[in-house]
């Protein structure tokens, strides 16, 4: 369990997250939906322990969220992750040799099921491949937490119906409680749970997949643009 208390993170004057209280039970599969700028990638940085609140607190499993917590979740960031320099190998023995949780077996299940050549190395990746290998990355943790911030960026909508099957195939539903902000909403809607709107910092509206689907006839992008107060996605 996640719980955000009354979390404020400002940069200046600028808020990228206003007062936001929120608990993301165990087990389930979320989406914090917005635009670019809605306060996305800050609320997944604080979850992670590598951003601290302004105000307010945020607590996994009861203990309070910071960079030693972090060693326990696995976060696959917009941006970084990967060593230009080195060989797709590399980077899954480097991260097998930070992480106590990391499964090499895992890792080489994902190797051929992303189609990824051990040998390449990063610099010589296309975005698709990077994306593929940054969430090999996460998913070969055996962690209680996956937080995946904008895991589609870039990627064509082939490389990101891969990541979708590897979604599937590889999490431990009911288990594992999984976040994925994005602001592209049709490609995970037949994995979420739980779908919550980000905009301007605030919370503003929370449901159910399920339940939209079958009380409202709602796809979670209908859902979405009647929800969204602005009136713009992106």
């Amino acid at each position: 369990m996640i719980e955000l208390h009354h979390v404020t993170k400002e940069y200046g004057k600028r808020k990228s997250l206003d007062n936001v209280t929120f608990t993301f039970e165990k087990g389930k599969v979320y989406g914090i939906l917005g635009p670019n700028g809605s306060g996305k990638s800050t609320m997944m940085k604080i979850m992670a322990g590598l951003v601290y609140p302004s105000k307010g607190d945020v607590t996994i499993a009861g203990k309070k969220a910071d960079r030693k917590t972090a060693s326990n979740l696995a976060f696959l960031a917009s941006e970084g992750m990967l060593y230009p320099g080195f060989k797709i190998e590399q980077m899954i023995h480097y991260y097998h040799s930070q992480y106590s949780d990391f499964s090499i077996e895992k890792a080489e299940e994902l190797l051929t099921f992303m189609e990824l050549d051990r040998h390449q190395k990063v610099s010589q990746l296309s975005k698709g491949q990077q994306g593929r290998l940054k969430l090999l990355l996460v998913l070969s943790r055996q962690t209680d937490v996956l937080l995946l911030d904008e895991p589609f960026i870039g990627l064509d909508p082939m490389v990101r119906d891969t990541i979708v099957q590897g979604l599937v195939s590889f999490i431990d539903f009911g288990e594992q409680t999984v976040i994925i902000a994005t602001h592209e909403i049709t490609e995970i809607e037949p994995i979420l749970e739980d779908a919550i709107i980000l905009e301007s910092g605030r919370i503003t509206a929370h449901c159910n997949v399920e339940q939209i689907r079958e009380e409202q006839g709602l796809s979670i992008l209908e859902w979405l643009k009647s929800n969204f107060k602005k009136g713009e996605l992106v």
